[in-house]
């Protein structure tokens, strides 16, 4: 984690930290209402150990759980658990998406044959 002051980082330690684009930390502050990083007098975003912290669940909820940001949203505001259609599509989409790369697949294969 890069040395920084007092437990605040700034959008590229925040974006490295986390292994992202330093334009999906701003895209994800216009969607997540509790993401509101301090500011400097210059207008630089400063991210708290918190901000850190939501950042990390919000990447974990849309990258590796695979749930839309309207989903993510809602867990964040406690105001729902997953809904068991938003899992099941997920899961369809992923069952799906597996369906499909087999298919391609045996299409290649067969196209690399003749």
């Amino acid at each position: 984690m890069p040395e920084s002051r007092s437990g605040t980082y700034k959008i590229g330690e925040v974006a490295e930290m986390l292994n992202l684009k330093t334009y999906v930390l701003r895209f994800w502050e216009t969607e997540f209402p509790q993401l509101t990083p301090l500011r400097t007098q210059k207008g630089q975003r400063l991210y708290t150990d918190e901000h850190v912290a939501l950042l990390r669940r919000i990447q974990q909820l849309l990258h590796e759980q695979g749930m839309t940001i309207e989903g993510a949203r809602r867990i964040l505001q406690g105001s729902a658990d997953p809904s068991p259609s938003e899992e099941a599509s997920a899961e369809s989409d992923a069952g799906f998406l597996r369906m499909l790369k087999e298919e391609l697949l045996t299409i290649r294969q067969m196209l690399f044959r003749e």
